[in-house]
């Protein structure tokens, strides 16, 4: 599975979920993408909706925030920051080219779903609160581009009717996220181990997690833990008002943190054949054991285990073959402490 000209699986793909942190700025919307791109990510998404698209009005909050306190509902938040002009969307792409980034906006409505696939977006994010909106799954997937499927506040049973619809529409390319719906998430409830329940239950699937806990480290653990996309909240300054998505995400600086992590992790990783690499033949050589005289051994003796010991380097005889030494005969006298080879004995 490719997202533009990145083929999911050779590295981590790294998301810088901006959102709507560009408060509504074209500068600003662009500024996320040349800081995201220079910290190393791989894509950087923002969102796509409108409040009455998204909510019905009166809703409740599901997040408490300081800074929110003139909004008393959803859509009164929604209404403050949504709307992002389509016209500014062609920048933003261009923005992104610019700057070898990939641009990705998750929609909230079918219409907004059309916009951006008639845009050439490359591949589209379904929302946790999306997860089980079955015809709305139905209609992206028949792009026939890859869905990315965060799966926050779902059993496994909702996942596989998620996973399933997309397929039935047929669509095979679907890379499923771990998510906790908290935002802030408690260090304690990531339950980073549910990726491998994901990957046990979709062995043929791209497992990886939209993280919403404090910071970078959670996301280079879950690369650890065999995460292959990784999506973290992000923004370019934590102290911005509008949004109350700024003050949890991770700014430019922690982004690269989690690009350098993840990068590491993948070198540390490296190959599951056990070998003897290039890098320790000479180690091999020189720590590993070879069969040594304990004493000064006569022409004609012939071998017992007290006459041998075990010592480095191991250029000589390898000490599980001790068994064939035993009753052999010593061709010469061989001084103490000297590593034996077949050539010190008379051939059997």
């Amino acid at each position: 599975m490719r997202i533009g000209n990145k083929q999911i699986g050779e590295k981590t793909y790294v998301i810088a979920e901006f959102g709507v942190n560009h408060n509504g700025s074209l500068e600003r919307a662009k500024e996320g993408i040349i800081k995201a791109a220079e910290a190393g990510a791989d894509a950087i998404k923002f969102q796509t909706y409108t409040a009455d698209e998204l909510v019905v009005k009166g809703t409740p909050k599901f997040w408490d925030w300081e800074g929110d306190k003139q909004h008393e509902t959803q859509y009164d938040a929604y209404a403050a920051i949504g709307g992002f002009p389509y016209e500014f969307y062609p920048e933003l792409i261009k923005c992104c080219e610019e700057n070898n980034i990939e641009f990705l906006s998750t929609p909230f409505s079918m219409k907004a779903a059309d916009i951006l696939n008639d845009m050439g977006m490359k591949a589209f994010k379904v929302a946790s609160s999306d997860m089980m909106t079955l015809p709305y799954l139905s209609h992206i997937a028949k792009y026939g581009k890859p869905i990315i499927l965060s799966t926050g506040a779902s059993t496994l049973e909702e996942v596989k009717e998620a996973v399933r619809t997309i397929e039935e529409a047929g669509n095979d390319q679907i890379i499923i996220l771990h998510c906790n719906l908290c935002y802030p998430t408690k260090n304690e409830d990531a339950n980073l181990n549910i990726m491998r329940t994901l990957k046990d239950t979709f062995p043929f699937k791209t497992i990886g997690i939209s993280d919403h806990t404090l910071g970078s480290q959670s996301s280079v653990i879950a690369v650890a833990m065999g995460a292959q996309v990784v999506e973290k909240h992000y923004t370019t300054d934590k102290t911005l008002p509008e949004s109350a998505d700024h003050w949890l995400s991770v700014d430019p600086t922690e982004l690269k943190e989690i690009v350098d992590g993840a990068r590491l992790v993948e070198t540390l990783r490296g190959s599951k054949e056990k070998k003897v690499f290039s890098s320790e033949s000479e180690t091999r050589v020189y720590d590993k054991r070879s069969i040594v005289t304990a004493r000064d051994i006569k022409e004609g003796e012939v071998m017992t285990e007290d006459m041998l010991t075990y010592k480095r380097p191991g250029t000589g005889i390898e000490p599980k073959k001790m068994h064939k030494m035993l009753g052999r005969i010593a061709k010469t006298d061989i001084k103490d402490d000297t590593i034996l080879t077949w050539n010190n004995f008379q051939k059997k």
